[in-house]
């Protein structure tokens, strides 16, 4: 296996004299997000120009010599420093340590194998073709096949853009039709370690089984609490409801609305009562004055016959005249009062001729309003008491389903059937190079274009492609869709990106069960383009399943913030007064 543990760049395109590092190692899925402070950073959204695809020209250079794209070497270096330009990158392979450095201005090339520096042949270019030969022997891949299966960008010329004879150089590449005399050995070897794997994945499985078995039980003992529960709480609720129904045979509304009438009726009746007993003690007052006004009245005729009221004497004129002004008077003062009776006799009649005969006395169940109120109020509380019954969730019912969503584990057989798929098919291919036959280039044709077609369409239907694309035996390249033949440019856009990432990922599939395993791939803002959300959600889904089932350490460049939250881990790419830095630690997104 190969495993890429770091890379170091200094002054390579856009990053200056201060030295920036990339640990490649974060496990599962890694967004490169670019923050371009010289136009506003994060609050202006600015992710482009920040030097996210610097990583993966630097990672190429330092591995052939030459960027991903086709920069001349001399371009590559800062333009603002124009010197000192040095990437190096240190990997592992079988247990073995190796390590790149290779710059410009001075040139300089140097390889180290556990530490000690390889000749070189030609250190006045800075590069040797020797050197460079056995770092790609080493790899056990052209630039060419990097770039479609490590380091995917939108740069790069699809392959199915290629031409037929550059698209036959990589198949015939990938299949290993050119180079099979060393490969039997290898193969033997693979075989080993997936069936190791197998017995690993078995023993992994046979765990999570026995795991999910005492959870099994566990949910069992919470089920039979959680019935037991359910049971006591209807006992609870029954009881509410028969108390709710006993106080509700009392209509509570028509009694409350009976005191109502029975406070009116009884404020009216006294009210009356007492207009009753006015106008008695007026009529009485009344009879009186009448009585007064007739008898001053007669008083008043004797005087006229000039007598004496009292005693009948005759009176002489003096005394006569003062009588009479006085008698005048009393009798003038007697009728005024027996008027302003009459008048409040009148008022007070009116008054009980308005209320009119009163209704009978209201009837009630209770004696008080109080009484009724509080009635009311424990038809209230028990109902809202049955309400919190009835809305109270059992406390095992979570516990339950946490351990039915979380604590049992899926068992995935994919990983053991990818596994014994990759052993058969291995199995397959030791047969037949160790088999001497002429027809061994036939059958490995066969047999690996069946596996690239078969990983082909297994991608292509997971990232929702609804095409059929397949490798024909003379490793020309067909496209169908219902029945009909179609170019790579008949796609559209979000089309052809799924095409390519699908394409390229069973590239590499073959590859890696053919050769070797490589921890590293870089997905260059494919994904952004043209892609809709169901497609950039299939493509991330399969990513974090190769990333986790495979350890592999994936890199998708994007200026998506939407997919931060998508990811394991994010990386910082800050661009700064014209240079790019990488933050030292990788940001853990939970």
């Amino acid at each position: 296996m190969i495993k890429v543990k770091s890379l170091t760049v200094k002054n390579f395109m856009s990053v200056g004299n201060s030295t920036q590092a990339v640990d490649f190692d974060k496990q599962q899925l890694t967004l490169v997000l670019g923050e371009n402070l010289d136009q506003g950073g994060d609050d202006s959204g600015s992710r482009n120009g920040t030097g996210k695809t610097t990583i993966i020209n630097a990672l190429s250079y330092a591995l052939f010599g030459v960027a991903l794209t086709n920069i001349r070497r001399d371009n590559l270096v800062n333009k603002t420093n124009n010197k000192a330009m040095l990437v190096t990158l240190a990997f592992e392979k079988d247990n073995t340590e190796y390590h790149i450095e290779r710059g410009r201005k001075p040139n300089t090339l140097k390889f180290k194998i556990n530490g000690q520096d390889q000749e070189i042949s030609d250190e006045s270019q800075g590069d040797s073709r020797k050197t460079q030969e056995d770092i790609n022997s080493l790899l056990g891949m052209s630039h060419e096949m990097f770039k479609h299966i490590v380091a995917l960008n939108t740069y790069t010329e699809p392959f199915l853009a290629l031409k037929n004879n550059d698209q036959r150089a990589i198949i015939e590449q990938l299949l290993g039709i050119t180079i099979l005399s060393e490969k039997a050995d290898l193969l033997r070897e693979k075989i080993k370690i997936t069936r190791d794997d197998i017995t690993e994945e078995n023993a992994r499985i046979q765990a999570v089984k026995t795991s999910n078995e005492k959870i099994t039980e566990s949910i069992g003992n919470l089920q039979s609490r959680k019935k037991a529960w359910i049971a006591t709480n209807k006992s609870e609720r029954d009881k509410l409801n028969k108390a709710i129904k006993e106080l509700e045979q009392v209509d509570i509304e028509a009694e409350l609305e009976a005191h109502e009438k029975l406070s009116s009726w009884t404020e009216l009746n006294t009210h009356l009562t007492n207009l009753t007993k006015e106008r008695a003690t007026v009529e009485r007052a009344l009879e009186q004055a009448d009585k007064n006004v007739h008898k001053l009245g007669k008083e008043l005729d004797d005087l006229e016959s000039a007598k004496c009221y009292a005693c009948g004497q005759e009176l002489h004129d003096d005394k006569l005249e003062e009588m009479k002004d006085k008698m005048q008077k009393d009798y003038g003062d007697a009728h005024t009062y027996m008027i302003e009776i009459a008048e409040k006799y009148d008022k007070v009649k009116t008054k009980i001729d308005e209320i009119g005969d009163l209704d009978a006395r209201p009837d009630t169940f209770y004696d008080t309003a109080k009484e009724a109120y509080e009635h009311r109020s424990n038809v209230d509380n028990l109902k809202k008491l049955l309400t919190s019954k009835e809305e109270e969730l059992d406390p095992y019912t979570e516990q339950i389903d946490d351990l039915q969503s979380t604590a049992i584990q899926e068992i995935s057989w994919d990983k053991i059937n990818e596994l014994n798929s990759y052993k058969d098919h291995q199995e397959f291919l030791y047969k037949l190079l160790t088999n001497k036959d002429s027809f061994i280039r036939k059958k490995i044709i066969e047999q690996n274009l069946a596996y690239l077609n078969n990983r082909l369409t297994h991608y292509l239907d997971k990232i929702g492609l609804p095409h059929s694309v397949m490798f024909k035996n003379d490793l020309s390249v067909e496209i169908t869709q219902l029945g009909q033949d179609l170019d790579f440019d008949n796609l559209s856009r979000g089309e052809r990106n799924r095409l390519i990432l699908g394409m390229s990922w069973s590239f590499r599939d073959v590859w890696e069960s053919l050769y070797q395993h490589i921890n590293l791939l870089f997905i260059d803002e494919l994904i952004d383009s043209g892609m809709d959300s169901a497609g950039v959600e299939s493509s991330l889904s399969v990513l974090k399943k190769m990333g986790r089932e495979r350890n592999k350490n994936i890199y998708l460049i994007s200026h998506k913030d939407e997919l931060i939250g998508r990811v394991n881990n994010v990386l910082k790419v800050i661009k700064e007064n014209g240079f790019t830095s990488y933050e030292n630690d990788i940001e853990i997104v939970q």
